[in-house]
């Protein structure tokens, strides 16, 4: 990569990472990605998932924090750093000599995040999980899926990165606010079933007031309406439909020709099924193609499902530069925009240089 590094809103900020999968590199990256210097301590053997988007933009060392000489590292890494990121079962950091008692009484001023699926506390909280269970605890996994089968799970979405990496990175820049004032740091406990839980408090407040159900057989944004779910098309190629509101409906109706059948009593849900197979019988008719030219330019909400490979190159994504292409592989963009200090893709550069600029004097650091 030979881009030059712009000044992100998040300049001068240091960021300790403790190698860790999924939501924590992922919440390392968006720091990264915003202007933050992110220095990753890598295992000798590495986290057994390497990945070169998402692993972007770090300086890396790798050390074996077991021995004498690594811990001391880490504790004179964090000494310099405002941040630390780490994704152990609760207990670890602390066997290791590294939690969060001992690391905030050499950095009194350190945020100390925490990633886990369960959290710091409670029965389950050492107890192994994945996505899909922390998912599934918070009910959101339920109201997923087709009726007459068991609840598929949505990749790792909802629970890693929706509930875990940005609600870790929120609290994160909580907790730095809260810093400027206080002048001192603290732990933050990001759990992957409190972010979804907060995540579903929309359904929550809905299913009292009658505005929604999570009943499978009903749920609107669940892909039981007809008019919010996707539709094969005659190439094979899959549309997806969603004009909720009555003007959006009137609009997808008209385009579509629509009988007076289709277009009476939207929201009456004994009906929904037999007119999505109208819809699936319309939709199959064509090529996606001509339902994209169709519907272009429209409020009718139709767009058509992209695979990941397709995503870039389409003209919204392209005019947005919504990706960055990088040694032959498309990376997202940073993620969100800012009109004065844009974030960029860092390079990844070598740890040990990263920390004799933070102060570490080189023979502090182990080499392995």
């Amino acid at each position: 990569m030979n881009s030059v590094r712009s000044k992100g809103p998040l300049e001068g900020l240091r960021v300790v990472e403790f190698t860790s999968i999924g939501p924590g590199p992922h919440c390392a990256m968006l720091l990264s990605d915003l202007g933050a210097e992110v220095l990753r301590i890598d295992r000798p053997s590495g986290n057994g998932w390497p990945n070169p988007i998402m692993d972007r933009g770090r300086a890396l060392i790798r050390v074996d924090i077991r021995s004498e000489e690594g811990k001391s590292l880490c504790i004179e890494a964090t000494n310099k750093a405002d941040v630390l990121i780490e994704g152990m079962r609760p207990g670890v950091m602390e066997r290791l000599g590294l939690g969060p008692d001992i690391l905030l009484g050499h950095n009194p001023r350190l945020v100390y995040g925490r990633m886990t699926g369960w959290g710091q506390t409670g029965p389950l909280s050492k107890s192994a999980g994945h996505d899909i269970n922390y998912v599934a605890l918070t009910g959101a996994l339920a109201a997923m899926g087709d009726p007459d089968r068991p609840p598929r799970p949505p990749l790792n979405l909802v629970g890693d990165f929706g509930g875990g990496s940005l609600f870790l990175a929120f609290g994160i820049m909580a907790a730095l606010w809260e810093r400027e004032r206080s002048g001192k740091g603290q732990v933050v406990d990001a759990a992957i079933i409190d972010g979804v839980n907060s995540m579903m408090t929309m359904f929550a407040g809905l299913i009292p007031t009658g505005g929604i159900s999570l009943d499978r057989r009903t749920n609107l944004l669940g892909g039981a309406a007809h008019f919010y779910r996707c539709y094969r098309c005659a190439d094979g190629l899959d549309i997806s439909v969603g004009p909720i509101e009555p003007q959006f409906f009137d609009s997808f109706m008209a385009l579509i020709g629509a009988s007076e059948e289709l277009r009476e009593q939207q929201s009456e849900t004994e009906g929904w099924e037999a007119k999505a197979e109208a819809l699936s019988d319309l939709f199959a008719k064509r090529p996606r193609a001509d339902w994209c030219r169709l519907f272009e330019g429209t409020d009718a909400c139709v767009a058509p499902v992209l695979s990941m490979d397709d995503v870039p190159d389409h003209p919204h994504m392209k005019a947005r530069n919504s990706f960055v292409k990088i040694n032959g592989l498309n990376h997202a963009a940073p993620a969100p925009r800012f009109s004065r200090t844009p974030g960029a893709i860092a390079e990844s550069t070598d740890g040990v240089a990263l920390l004799s600029r933070w102060g570490v004097a080189r023979q502090q650091i182990p080499t392995l």
